[in-house]
């Protein structure tokens, strides 16, 4: 039986909280999505959470609430899936990218303070930038939020990989060093609702913002509207909105999944702890995680030789590992390079790209099934 990268657990109880939604009045939008929100918006210590259907949707309306929009710039980094960067382009808004931090494979904050200098020089500020918390751990986000701040830009933290870490004691998601915050609940990532996404912010004129927008920009409070309502049935449409709302089936199983998260964030850790035991004599690099974070371990990425990538890949995959390799640098996507990107444009990342390895890692993997990968991957590496 093949060992995947990652993988939802499913328990009786998220099954019982799914079916007894299925037998209620509500399938769509109703208590459970409310009651979702605010367990991922307690969890994170934030005053505000916004649930959709995906974490690419929350990106989306985080963008459009933070004011982006044609001819805007967005900076993200070229390591990350494409959703980071095309929620600008959703909005109109142009994309460039700061190369990764070496050790971390996360967006480099010297780079960006030298990106910020530069791009003040030639009057291409950008409106928005979306560093994204790889495999699980915080991006250095005082000192980026502090450049931001510097530069007047806006920060949209993209965590998708983070729920249950932590950055400077503080649960990933608190805002402290941005605007807003987006999960993803994708059924592989820390905890599933099988397809979905949330926003969170500590300001509630975004969350307000995001919360038309996710509805075809309708809303039926009273206060918002423009007029007085007809009756109890009336509503009124702001603003060009999407469907991007969650279904209180998918809300049941994320509020039965949220109440594991601690556990699987540790499970998480145990994994990588012994990973990292057993690779140490390996000639390998594996991801740095800094002393002021705590890494919920989405992903475990090990770095080999460029010129045996392709072959290590290939064994893991013929041994029943399936690994896989987060990610392929944004900018040398077909759709990027019509922008004018090119190969060599982000070096570092691009190194990354030609050595990154994705190691099987979820709650539910076993101890035989760790042993397993852990041999197929010291064979591989060594032959």
């Amino acid at each position: 039986m093949n060992i995947p990268y990652g993988r939802q657990e499913i328990t009786q109880d998220d099954i019982d909280a799914v079916v007894n939604v299925l037998k209620s009045d509500f399938l769509t939008q109703g208590p459970m999505v409310s009651k979702f929100e605010a367990s991922v918006a307690k969890f994170v210590n934030a005053k505000h959470a916004v649930a959709m259907n995906s974490a690419t949707s929350a990106l989306h309306l985080g963008c459009l609430a933070l004011g982006l929009g044609q001819g805007d710039i967005l900076w993200t980094s070229p390591i990350t899936f494409v959703a980071s960067a095309n929620c600008a382009r959703l909005c109109g808004a142009n994309v460039d990218f700061v190369d990764i931090n070496p050790l971390t494979f996360s967006l480099c904050p010297d780079k960006l303070a030298d990106k910020f200098r530069s791009a003040e020089i030639h009057g291409k500020l950008p409106k928005i930038i979306v560093p994204v918390h790889l495999c699980g751990q915080s991006c250095d986000m005082s000192v980026i939020g502090a450049l931001a701040a510097n530069f007047g830009v806006k920060v949209l933290e993209d965590a998708s990989h983070a729920l249950g870490g932590a950055f400077e004691g503080r649960p990933v998601g608190n805002c402290t060093y941005s605007d807003v915050t987006v999960f993803s609940f994708h059924p592989v990532k820390i905890a599933t609702t099988a397809e979905g996404g949330v926003a969170v912010s500590q300001n509630s004129k975004l969350a307000e913002r995001m919360t038309i927008l996710r509805n075809h920009g309708i809303t039926r409070n009273t206060s918002q509207m423009t007029n007085q309502p007809d009756g109890p049935w009336y509503y009124q449409q702001l603003d060009l909105g999407f469907n991007y709302r969650m279904t209180d089936i998918q809300a049941a199983l994320g509020i039965s999944q949220m109440t594991r998260v601690t556990q699987y964030v540790k499970k998480r850790n145990r994994i990588a702890k012994k990973y990292d035991a057993e690779f140490a004599d390996l000639p390998i690099t594996t991801q740095y995680v800094k002393k002021n974070t705590f890494s919920a371990f989405h992903l475990y990425v090990v770095k080999v030789d460029p010129d045996h990538h392709l072959r290590v890949f290939k064994e893991l995959r013929n041994a029943g590992i399936n690994v896989n390799v987060h990610y392929i640098p944004v900018h040398l996507q077909p759709y990027y390079s019509n922008f004018g990107f090119s190969r060599g444009d982000f070096p570092i990342a691009e190194e990354y790209y030609s050595r990154a390895i994705s190691l099987p890692i979820y709650p539910a993997m076993t101890e035989r099934q760790q042993a397993q990968v852990i041999a197929a991957f010291r064979k591989a590496v060594l032959q």
